[in-house]
């Protein structure tokens, strides 16, 4: 489901009226709604290890240097030199100062500190993205901006997660007649997504609410 869809899915919960193109989305509640919408995604995103956000890349760190520009767009799982896991160490002091541990790595500014090595070696890294969304021809990016957009939490969590998140952020009141039904609906899809999303059957569900 693509943005301006999610988005009339909401006006409709709403009972405002649907629009027909993403050019009519001009009224403060249009505004706020969309806005809400991506609040909701990236909450969601950032609250857990999903297996539908973990990405690879490799890394090309030169002989007889410490440092390497961080091009990784989110938070490091597993990096391996030579099929060995290095372990992130925060105190990258010693990196610069001194001879750092073995197989460890840091990060300083946007670099990522390794042990000088006598040659050429390939890192990989598997990480979590941080992006949240898609574009029609499958870029990632931060947030939804456009109509054909859609979110990276997966169908169909993401529709009944985002509109009935954005309906409970919009309203904020429990005494509004939708409130309890769009919390139980978003509790629901929380619950399913964490377990539908684990390959590990001990892994329980666990909700997280998100409320200002």
């Amino acid at each position: 489901m693509n943005y301006l869809e999610l988005i009339n899915k909401c006006l409709l919960e709403l009972n405002y009226r649907e629009v027909n193109a993403f050019s009519e989305l001009v009224k403060n509640d249009h505004k706020r709604i969309m806005s809400i919408i991506n609040i909701i995604n990236r909450e969601i995103c950032n609250s857990d290890n999903w297996n539908f956000l973990l990405r690879s890349k490799t890394l090309n760190i030169p002989a007889r240097t410490t440092m390497v520009e961080n091009t990784i767009n989110g938070r490091i799982l597993h990096l391996l030199i030579d099929g060995t896991k290095y372990h992130f160490k925060g105190d990258f002091e010693k990196f610069l100062t001194s001879n750092p541990p073995a197989q460890t790595y840091s990060i300083c500014s946007d670099q990522l500190l390794f042990p000088k090595f006598t040659e050429n070696k390939t890192a990989e890294v598997i990480y979590y993205t941080q992006n949240c969304a898609t574009s029609s021809g499958g870029s990632e990016k931060e947030e939804m901006t456009v109509s054909d957009d859609q979110s990276l939490l997966p169908m169909p969590f993401a529709e009944q997660l985002l509109v009935y998140g954005t309906c409970l952020r919009l309203k904020g009141n429990p005494s509004y007649i939708k409130f309890n039904y769009w919390m139980s609906m978003y509790k629901e899809a929380l619950l399913n997504l964490k377990s539908k999303s684990s390959i590990d059957a001990n892994d329980s569900a666990k909700v997280r609410l998100f409320r200002r």
